[in-house]
Formats: structure tokens, C-alpha cells, sequence
């Protein structure tokens, strides 16, 4: 299998992938404001102007760009850089080559927070949720994750109906990473448990949130009772 340096360039031969100009802008369309300087990316904060241009290719599911910003990184001696390969994870991951993400993951010397919950989110966003909740063990025997993690993680698990791998990611993170749920958790909770047929555990979520719940969870859950026929419970919600 050809590497992704190999893979980047290959892809790219068609394009005028080799000036800086093509990625900048898609960077300011995406309304960044980098300027990335001169074709040759001389600067001393280069690295930041890359993780801006690739944050905006993923913005923009602009995968032929990205592979182009690649070519320049990897010409630049920054892929090795844990920012720089976090967003170039995280940009194809987006723009849907899984494949490539975890090519960049697998080949960084170290990972961060940032790299794992764009690699897991990746996954999640790809139906692939039972393999994300799977590296989650891999992923603490370094890393600690954070909240972002876990809306990922739990955001795969709603999509695909992952009753038990989201219970488990949910109660891990209150017991064991004693992060606090915060909205997006509590709606995600929401979404799981109301697909899944468990529309009182869904409303019991609902009326745990210690903030007033918001629109979306009230919306996920009266989702959950149209799909399921519960008109009663519906009609209560509604209220």
C-alpha cells in the first residue's frame, strides 16, 4: 500500500497543488483570515497557518485541497508536528478517507486529546461506533479523554443504536473521568435512549439536566415519541 506522502502527491499531480495560493483560499473562504505569506510558507508560524487551512478544508469537505496542504506539510517537515497531524486527521476524517486519517494517526510519534477525539469522531460520523467505543481503552493508557471525546463517542452510539456502548461511554465518564454532562451528553442520552424504544429513560434524562433543557432535547424526545407511537407521552412533552 502506498504511503500517504506517496498517496498525497499522486493524487495531486493534476492539480496546482505545489502553491500555497490554492489552500489559502479555502481558508478565507472559510472565513479564517490566514494569510499564509509567500508560496514557499517561510514564516515562523507556518505550522498554525496549516492547521488553519486544513480546518477549513474539512469545513468544506474539500478533500483534493487537503491532500494538496498535505504535499505541503509533508514538504514543510511538519507532519510530525502533534497540531499540524491532528488537523490533517481530523480534515480527512471529515472529508470521509478514514483510511488516510488513520494512516496520519498510526505514523504520528505522539498523540494528544485533540488527535484521538478526531480520529474517534471520525469513526463516530462514520457508522463505525462500536469501533470507536473500542479504542477508547487504547486511547487511556496515555491520554486522558475530555467532554469533547464523549460527545463524539456518544454521538456515534445515537446514530447507530448503541444502547450498552453508550450507557457504558455515559457512566465512564461521570465515574471514572468525573467529567460533568453537560448538554450535548444529556441530548445525545436523549436520542440514544428515545430511539431505542426506552422513552422514559429518555424524559427521566431529560428532566436530570441541571440547566433548563433546551429545545434540541425536548425536540429528540418528542422525535422519540412520533417514531415509537407514544401520543400520550408526546402530548405531555409538548407542554
Amino acid at each position: 500500500m502506498e504511503s500517504v506522502q506517496q498517496d498525497a502527491i499522486s493524487r495531486c499531480d493534476h492539480l496546482d497543488c505545489y502553491d500555497i495560493w490554492t489552500c489559502e483560499m479555502w481558508a478565507r473562504a472559510e472565513g479564517t483570515g490566514i494569510i499564509l505569506g509567500n508560496a514557499t510558507g517561510r514564516c515562523a508560524t507556518k505550522h498554525c497557518h496549516f492547521c488553519g487551512v486544513l480546518n477549513a478544508c474539512a469545513s468544506m469537505v474539500a478533500l483534493e485541497e487537503g491532500r494538496c496542504a498535505h504535499v505541503q506539510i509533508i514538504q514543510s517537515g511538519l507532519e510530525s508536528d502533534v497540531f499540524v497531524g491532528s488537523s490533517l486527521v481530523d480534515m480527512y476524517a471529515k472529508c470521509g478517507s478514514m483510511e488516510d486519517a488513520w494512516s496520519v494517526f498510526n505514523k504520528m510519534p505522539s498523540q494528544n486529546v485533540v488527535t484521538w477525539t478526531a480520529i474517534l469522531g471520525g469513526c463516530a460520523m462514520h457508522w463505525h461506533g462500536k469501533e470507536a467505543v473500542k479504542h477508547v481503552e487504547r486511547m487511556c493508557e496515555g491520554v486522558q479523554p475530555n467532554e469533547v471525546t464523549f460527545v463524539c463517542l456518544l454521538s456515534g452510539c445515537s446514530n447507530e443504536g448503541l444502547v450498552d456502548e453508550g450507557m457504558w461511554c455515559y457512566a465512564s465518564m461521570v465515574t471514572e473521568y468525573t467529567i460533568s454532562a453537560n448538554s450535548e451528553h444529556y441530548t445525545c442520552m436523549v436520542n440514544l435512549l428515545g430511539r431505542a424504544g426506552h422513552l422514559q429513560g429518555a424524559e427521566n434524562m431529560v428532566m436530570a439536566m441541571p440547566c433548563q433543557p433546551h429545545a434540541g432535547a425536548w425536540m429528540a424526545l418528542l422525535s422519540a415519541c412520533r417514531i415509537h407511537g407514544n401520543v400520550e407521552m408526546a402530548e405531555h412533552v409538548a407542554k
